[in-house]
């Protein structure tokens, strides 16, 4: 049997870090937990049709700080910043704490592992051939200096009545090395004729010390 695992749990804590970072006992875990879930969901729902790589979380007694890794800040923040200011309203009311919001932009997004998977997702949404929107996706990661990456998609893929998966690849990779950078990201498309479920692994480089 093969024991399948996330490649960025595998790394924690050698080269990642998590993506929530706080605190709780047994007997608040499952509210803090929620909350927090809580806290991802509104955001995404929020943020949809923009380009999000990584939600970090962290908190205090009363406090709550969200990192937001985005591509285009600009979509979020607006020219005034009053879209930013409506999601921490959202936020704060939905939570009932105090909650500060940072955008912060990613320089080089051909190499995030959910910058990649969102712009296959919404070219398959918009009914684009799967094969061609994963090659020129490919070709850009390359391009970047990317030493590897592997896309599988998977189920009625252009709408054929028998599911199957495809695995598309360029490079190469030790994927059970720990020092490995590999960003990993999960996500499906919901089309016409169903759901289309999406894999992306992107390898870096290697990590010998860490910061």
């Amino acid at each position: 049997m093969w024991h399948k695992v996330s490649p960025i749990s595998f790394r924690i804590p050698y080269i990642k870090n998590w993506f929530s970072t706080w605190y709780s006992d047994k007997k608040s875990y499952k509210s803090d937990l929620w909350l927090d879930l809580k806290v991802r969901w509104i955001l995404k729902s929020e943020l949809r049709g923009i380009p999000v790589g990584d939600i970090i979380v962290s908190r205090d007694t009363d406090m709550m700080r969200v990192a937001v890794f985005t591509s285009k800040a600009s979509l979020i923040l607006w020219k005034t910043g009053e879209n930013l200011e409506k999601i921490i309203a959202l936020l704060s009311k939905k939570t009932g704490m105090k909650v500060k919001v940072d955008i912060k932009e990613i320089k080089r997004p051909d190499l995030n592992a959910k910058i990649v998977a969102y712009g296959i997702w919404n070219q398959i949404e918009q009914r684009m051939p799967y094969k061609r929107a994963i090659k020129m996706a490919i070709a850009k990661t390359m391009e970047k200096w990317a030493k590897w990456i592997k896309v599988k998609v998977g189920w009625r893929l252009n709408g054929a009545e028998i599911a199957r998966k495809e695995t598309f690849t360029e490079g190469n990779i030790p994927t059970q090395t720990i020092r490995s950078d590999i960003d990993y990201c999960t996500m499906r498309a919901e089309t016409v004729y169903g759901t289309i479920w999406l894999k992306v692994w992107i390898y870096k480089g290697d990590i010998y010390n860490k910061k």
